[in-house]
């Protein structure tokens, strides 16, 4: 007679702890399963930003292991607050950011609701559309170093071909004022199927029977448009910039296969600067300061959004 997997371990467990086990509680066996959980939160998650908060407070530099450690307070957030090169970054990330979500939203709004409307091809289209969001950033970041080449880049070409202009007279990467909207492009390209994915979802949530509804009361579709779709489908928009906005904020690997946060500083985010204070000038009690900071603002601005989205969710 064959047993189990189960049966066969239940028959050599030992008697005394059979009988332990048998004694326990459901919280009991709960806490059990749930502790290696917590103790991995807490081992990856928790005290190593308790221990970045540490150090903030300090000059340690992880290159000089045996130098004496100096408590010096406030003193890097001071640095930091008052740094203009710090704030240049900030207003970078700031123009990433933004026009990043706002030109995913329209045009990924604008995706889903088309593919909404069945048609032939429906499935092959959205398939298409979203191919670039299951690249990684690298790869994209490559693929349009490769497009915005002045001598062979396709970007280029297509850009002469509307305006007329000479395809080798401007460089999307190399020029102060055009790299940040070539990463903004990059960016957009890669992460409206995203946006389109979750305002698809919202769009197919709306019962058919409130449009049907509202055409019998002879609602135009603009009006449906504004007074249905727009508000039944705005939290779904709302976590979608939620998400794109926190992922944006912390973006580094397109931005240094596409410029490497040049040229110049034009293009350096947060995230690159901060980098750069950890692993190439070794400043680890600057960089914990800057990276508490950043989280603290990250973290805040999320906190209020949430609560405009559960307000937006409970009406």
């Amino acid at each position: 007679m064959t047993h189990t997997p189960i049966e066969t371990m239940a028959r050599a467990t030992p008697e005394p702890v059979a009988r332990r086990i048998r004694g326990l509680s459901d919280r009991a066996i709960a806490w059990i399963f749930v502790a290696p959980s917590i103790f991995l939160l807490l081992a990856v998650n928790i005290f190593p930003l308790i221990w970045t908060i540490r150090l903030s407070f300090t000059d340690f530099r992880v290159n000089r292991p045996n130098r004496e450690v100096e408590w010096i307070g406030l003193e890097n957030y001071q640095r930091i607050l008052t740094d203009d090169d710090i704030w240049h970054t900030m207003q970078a990330t700031a123009h990433f950011l933004i026009w990043t979500i706002v030109l995913q939203v329209l045009i990924g709004f604008a995706l889903a609701y088309l593919i909404n409307k069945k048609f032939r091809g429906n499935d092959l289209w959205t398939t298409i559309i979203v191919l670039p969001m299951m690249l990684s950033p690298a790869v994209v970041g490559n693929f349009w170093t490769f497009l915005y080449q002045p001598q062979i880049g396709l970007f280029n070409y297509a850009v002469a071909f509307v305006t007329g202009a000479d395809p080798s007279s401007f460089s999307m990467i190399g020029d102060v004022a055009l790299a940040p909207w070539a990463i903004v492009i990059a960016d957009t390209w890669m992460w409206t199927p995203f946006v389109m994915l979750i305002c698809l979802a919202g769009l197919r949530s709306i019962p058919e029977s409130i449009y049907e509804a509202a055409e019998c009361d002879r609602a135009s579709k603009w009006r449906q448009f504004w007074t249905i779709t727009i508000p039944m489908v705005l939290p779904f928009l709302m976590l979608a910039v939620l998400f794109r906005g926190i992922e944006n904020f912390k973006m580094f690997d397109l931005v240094v296969q596409l410029t490497g946060g040049g040229p110049g500083n034009t293009t350096t985010l947060t995230s690159i600067d901060l980098k750069r204070e950890a692993f190439e000038k070794w400043r680890t009690g600057y960089s914990s300061a800057y990276a508490v900071i950043l989280f603290v603002t990250v973290f805040g601005m999320a906190s209020v959004y949430v609560k405009a989205l559960n307000k937006v969710k409970e009406r």
